[in-house]
């Protein structure tokens, strides 16, 4: 198969040398324009992006949104992975969500950690080369052609009849998020579901990494507790996460985001690749995305779970109940499970 690269017009000499020694041997195609939605449905697609002093590349987004105009199931079946350079500490991270975010509304699905990240003077590195003990430059190379190999390799296939478990910490008398999971999961064949209470789930408190690869030998971690005895037999039974997100503040909920820090014990001792992130997130004025967001970056591009295309089922709605006023919301809320069903793979 062959790897199409959209790329930024005016790269810097180490992301075009990086993105030259990590495709070797592989049949690539420079993609500079598309003129039908076709164009790029059912494709391996890698992004090289060389970020601006304010950390955004106006030739990406140009490009995306050339696809955004086409139809928004213009990538399809398509897989990307992403190798982003900036020449400050910051900004990678940020953009490489966003681009996440809206190609995953065109139609792309990404493997768990899709994202090499070029920082200043390679600097995000450094930890990684504790490890190997080989020049930034050579480690950044490998890194990149491991994340390109596992894309051409990447093939989940479907499951028949997948697990699904949803995650919440929200209340039904008043949640739109949890009325609308209910009509999504009447739709579910094998489905969970986890309250995360109050005061149930400690956060990280950021053990050392070998006091957290021993808890994690031994399927816990530090706090123990419902983290360890409920959640992570649960996450690891299922095929398939449902994260049910309310927009609290324009991000996730205290609780939430502690079970997201502490699934750290568990990845150290197996990886997220063969799971799928799925999440509905309802806000009360706005800002859906910025949660979807949220979710993308500790999830997929760092935990390493497998984004499916469409993720996230997002609305709007305040006033409890206020989510039934939508006239498609049972359409929607059918759909969105048949999606579950037919994305959840492995």
């Amino acid at each position: 198969m062959k790897l199409h690269i959209i790329s930024s017009k005016n790269k810097s000499s180490l992301l075009e040398k990086t993105i030259k020694e990590a495709t070797i041997g592989l049949d690539v195609v420079h993609v500079n324009h598309v003129q039908n939605k076709e164009d790029l449905q059912n494709k391996k697609i890698l992004l090289a992006i060389e970020l601006d002093e304010i950390g955004i590349c106006k030739d990406t987004l140009k490009f995306v949104r050339e696809l955004h105009n086409l139809s928004n199931k213009s990538l399809l079946g398509s897989s990307a992975c992403l190798i982003i350079k900036s020449n400050s500490d910051l900004y990678t991270k940020n953009f490489a969500r966003d681009m996440v975010f809206l190609l995953n509304n065109l139609g792309c699905s990404f493997m768990g950690q899709p994202l090499v990240e070029m920082t200043k003077d390679l600097k995000n590195l450094f930890t990684f080369q504790k490890k190997f003990n080989i020049p930034l430059p050579e480690l950044c190379s490998n890194l990149c052609k491991n994340t390109i190999s596992r894309l051409m390799s990447y093939n989940p296939k479907s499951l028949e009849n997948p697990h699904v478990l949803g995650l919440h910490a929200s209340n039904y008398k008043t949640s739109n998020t949890l009325t609308l999971w209910n009509l999504i999961k009447k739709n579910l064949t094998s489905v969970d579901e986890f309250h995360v209470e109050n005061g149930t789930i400690l956060d990280c408190i950021g053990c050392a990494f070998k006091t957290c690869k021993h808890y994690s030998k031994q399927s816990s971690c530090f706090y123990g507790g419902t983290m360890v005895k409920e959640i992570y037999p649960a996450i690891e039974a299922a095929n398939a996460l449902v994260f049910l997100c309310p927009n609290y503040n324009d991000a996730l909920s205290a609780n939430i985001s502690a079970v997201i820090n502490r699934l750290t014990a568990l990845y150290r001792r197996s990886k997220f690749y063969d799971k799928s992130l799925f999440s509905i997130v309802v806000s009360g004025n706005s800002g859906s995305d910025i949660v979807a967001k949220q979710l993308i970056s500790a999830l997929n591009l760092n935990k390493g779970f497998r984004l499916p295309p469409y993720f996230a089922l997002m609305y709007t709605a305040n006033d409890p109940g206020s989510i039934l006023k939508y006239s498609d919301v049972d359409i929607r809320a059918k759909e969105f499970a048949n999606h579950i069903l037919m994305e959840t793979k492995s």
